[in-house]
C-alpha cells in the first residue's frame, strides 16, 4: 500500500499508466465491452463503477490539454444525445482532476469500437449502465 495513492491503482495498472506517454488513448469501459478482442493489456476493476475507477485514475492520470476533446464517449443507439449518468459524472470528476472544463464529445457505437483500436490499454469496470465507455487520451504534467 502507498501512501496518497487510491487503492483502485494496484502495481500493474500504475506501471501501466506510467508507460504510456503523450497523445496515448486509455480506453474505461463498461462490463459489456469486448476489451479483449484487441489485444491490449486488460485491467479489471470488476468491483467499481466508472465514478470511482475515473476518480481513481485521474488522480494520477493527466488529460491532454492541446486537444479539443481529450474525453470521447459512445453514444448510446437511438439516443445519441443522451448523457447518461455515468458520462456525467466522469466530466465532473475529469473537471475538477485538471481544474478546469473538460468536455466530452461522442461517438456512434461502431465508430467507437473502430477508434478503440487505438488504445494502449483497456480498464474494464463493473459499470452496469450500457453504452458506459470512454477513451481517454493523456497529456503531460
Amino acid at each position: 500500500m502507498l501512501k496518497g495513492i487510491d487503492p483502485l491503482l494496484n502495481g500493474t495498472l500504475l506501471h501501466l499508466l506510467d508507460e504510456l506517454g503523450h497523445g496515448d488513448v486509455l480506453a474505461l469501459v463498461d462490463r459489456n465491452f469486448p476489451a479483449y478482442r484487441y489485444e491490449r493489456p486488460v485491467i479489471e476493476l470488476r468491483g467499481v463503477t466508472t465514478a470511482p475507477a475515473a476518480e481513481a485514475l485521474l488522480s494520477v492520470f493527466p488529460l491532454d490539454g492541446f486537444v479539443k476533446n481529450s474525453i470521447q464517449r459512445m453514444q448510446i443507439d437511438n439516443d445519441p444525445e443522451h448523457v447518461s449518468d455515468p458520462a456525467q459524472a466522469l466530466r465532473r470528476i475529469a473537471s475538477l482532476a485538471e481544474g478546469r472544463d473538460v468536455e466530452l464529445s461522442s461517438m456512434e457505437r461502431f465508430e467507437f469500437y473502430e477508434q478503440a483500436q487505438e488504445a494502449m490499454a483497456f480498464v474494464l469496470t463493473a459499470e452496469t449502465v450500457p453504452y458506459s465507455c470512454f477513451l481517454l487520451r493523456k497529456g503531460v504534467v
